[in-house]
């Protein structure tokens, strides 16, 4: 028993990791559903589904939920919904090789958060980490005039959300269920993105094929199989080691970008690449530096 818990840091490592790759392929899927279907519909789609999905897979353990859970998920929600507005709204206007990377800067700003909302310091080597993929970022994504588009500042601000949603769920995993943390998160922001779509969209006249195959993706994969293992795997690591290993999804998502869209690949983004994978080694690194410095302490004591 002892042998599995000592390895839960690592699945839960493992598992983010697995979220980073399924969220480097969202942002493919999403760009081809948005050839057909406007912004927030796609939100309400994908939240929607997964919700209600979620919802009859776990219908026994849904029925027992309380009231500090759902609370918990309308905060999540809200902050989701506000995040994926500002994302799904800004790839309409950046190809998504940048958003992938404009992303992953919410790298830096979890461990300043997690710090605001939870006293805990962030270590030296974590905020070098940060600020590694924050440079590694700015080769990838900014133009020569170091300018930044109408999409990629909207994808900034979602980069901000989301550090806020890494750090709240970390807050909230430790003690409530994830499943249905992860339901009511997704069902509010649903209901939300719907309500966004019924006052601010036209009415969807037809759906093409592919469009149908990015918003399964995005429910299926992006969305419930994802946030569920987010949430699961948040319990058994720090919020700026999650944010770290996510941002991956920058790498995984331009290299998609590039094999599926064709979209270009320059010797910056390159150098770019090589800095933000620079930054997770660094971040496991130094937990496990940490975790031995833990171990000579105990054994002089």
């Amino acid at each position: 028993m002892k042998n599995v818990a000592d390895r839960k840091p690592l699945i839960a490592d493992i598992s983010l990791l697995l979220v980073a790759l399924i969220w480097g392929g969202g942002f493919i899927a999403a760009k081809v559903a948005l050839s057909c279907i406007t912004p927030f519909y796609l939100l309400a789609f994908r939240f929607i589904c997964s919700g209600l999905l979620l919802s009859a897979i776990f219908f026994k353990k849904i029925r027992k939920i309380n009231k500090q859970s759902i609370l918990s998920g309308v905060v999540l929600g809200i902050i989701l919904y506000v995040g994926q507005a500002f994302q799904t709204i800004g790839l309409k206007y950046t190809t998504a090789g940048r958003q992938a990377f404009l992303i992953a800067s919410y790298a830096v700003l979890v461990p300043f958060i997690s710090w605001m909302l939870t006293k805990k310091k962030p270590t030296i080597p974590s905020i070098l980490s940060g600020f590694l993929t924050l440079i590694g970022i700015g080769l990838l994504s900014l133009q020569q005039n170091l300018s930044l588009t109408y999409g990629d500042s909207l994808t900034l601000l979602f980069a901000v959300m989301f550090a806020f949603q890494i750090v709240f769920i970390g807050i909230y995993a430790k003690n409530i269920d994830p499943i249905h943390l992860t339901t009511i998160q997704l069902l509010t922001a649903g209901t939300l993105a719907s309500i966004s779509a019924l006052i601010f969209e036209p009415t969807i006249e037809s759906i093409n094929y592919k469009s149908v195959t990015g918003i399964l993706y995005l429910v299926i994969f992006n969305t419930t199989i994802a946030f569920l293992v987010q949430n699961i795997a948040q319990k058994y690591t720090s919020d700026t080691h999650t944010s770290i290993i996510i941002s991956l999804e920058a790498i995984f998502g331009c290299f998609l970008s590039i094999i599926i869209l064709g979209e270009a690949f320059t010797k910056r983004m390159f150098i770019g690449s090589i800095l933000i994978f620079i930054a997770v080694i660094l971040s496991q690194a130094s937990n496990k530096i940490l975790n031995f410095k833990g171990y000579i302490i105990k054994f002089l004591r």
